[in-house]
């Protein structure tokens, strides 16, 4: 029986390598390719035709993760999307399972958990896999998050209390660009011209509970970064 024939799509360069040696101990389980960015995994997911494409959402390009996997159906009509994601808002999982992902993971599952997810997926008739943090179930689906996603209200919350976004990075697993994009969004979002200003804001709308004192402006700027979230 040939080997299910998997596409790692994360920019998490550790990550990555950890999954395609966990599945390289799986039998019955090949990584054909590795992409950092959408560009990338639409390009080879193209070339590989894979049989799984695990796809991140917290990735260079995939602000729009429903376009996301559309793009992925364009060019490879047969393939299998399971998304493995530290985001696990149940509305957006609400909002790919009618597009035929065939799993929604959040990245705190075990390794037999997501082997099982992947098998399933290619495996005719087996119901689709939806794992989200122990956090995420006991508080429920309809828990209001304000204009802020999940992520972005951790993004806000660690910068109000001075990190930056190197050390954000690291506390939440992923990319600084990634930080940087996040950043960006909150900006727009709240309108706000820096870091200090965007946290206030957070803290207005009961959003974090960190304040940021109006006081030390000047401190603050100074632990808190640069006003652009570059």
């Amino acid at each position: 029986m040939d080997p299910i024939r998997i596409l790692i799509a994360d920019d998490h360069t550790l990550l990555r390598n950890a999954l395609a040696e966990l599945f390289q101990i799986e039998g019955g389980l090949e990584v054909v390719a590795v992409a950092g960015d959408v560009p990338a995994l639409l390009h080879l997911a193209s070339e590989h035709q894979p049989d799984i494409v695990l796809l991140d959402i917290e990735m260079p390009g995939n602000e729009a993760p429903q376009t996301t996997v559309r793009k992925l159906r364009d060019v490879s009509p047969d393939v299998k999307i399971v998304v493995l994601t530290m985001h696990d808002d149940p509305t957006l999982v609400q909002s790919l399972l009618p597009l035929g992902i065939r799993g929604f993971l959040h990245k705190t599952v075990t390794r037999q958990t997501l082997s099982a997810a992947v098998r399933d997926a290619c495996t005719p008739g087996s119901p689709v896999t939806v794992s989200l943090s122990e956090g995420r179930l006991a508080a429920g689906a309809t828990a209001p998050h304000g204009p802020l996603s999940p992520r972005e209200t951790e993004v806000i919350d660690l910068a109000a209390q001075g990190l930056s976004n190197y050390q954000i990075a690291r506390r939440l697993g992923i990319a600084e660009g990634t930080v940087k994009r996040h950043m960006r969004n909150i900006f727009d979002k709240f309108q706000a011209r820096s870091r200090v200003e965007a946290a206030n804001k957070a803290v207005e709308i009961g959003l974090i509970a960190h304040p940021v004192p109006v006081t030390s402006r000047r401190r603050h700027s100074h632990a808190l970064g640069l006003a652009t979230p570059s």
